[in-house]
């Protein structure tokens, strides 16, 4: 069981990345398919942490994490927003930002919440 939550982890922490690296450092306002994915893995990934620890009763803070599932739901619609809008050719550069900075928050929230 150890071994499947620290895989869960390493793949939440890789969705991170992928949207941080994405919306900071690689493209600079365009949405690529690495922010896309790097979203929808979070909102996955991180449900699956939450019913891995519930399964092995450990201890979770439901508020905490309602607050991080808001973020995460609201990162993903930036992205997607933002992919089907350049998509179209209306692309919107702040979308991506937003989407950066509250994967940031996320962590942030996941961090410093105690």
């Amino acid at each position: 069981m150890d071994l499947l939550l620290n895989l869960v982890v390493v793949l939440h922490l890789l969705g991170l990345a992928a949207i941080v690296g994405s919306a900071v450092f690689v493209a600079r306002g365009v949405p690529t398919p690495a922010l896309v994915w790097g979203a929808r893995a979070q909102v996955v990934t991180g449900l699956l942490l939450v019913g891995l620890n519930q399964a092995a009763d450990e201890p979770v803070d439901n508020t905490k994490i309602a607050v991080k599932l808001v973020v995460a739901l609201v990162v993903a619609a930036c992205a997607e927003i933002a992919a089907g809008r350049d998509r179209r050719g209306q692309g919107n550069p702040n979308l991506v930002h937003v989407a950066g900075a509250l994967a940031v928050v996320n962590t942030m929230v996941a961090v410093l919440w105690t």
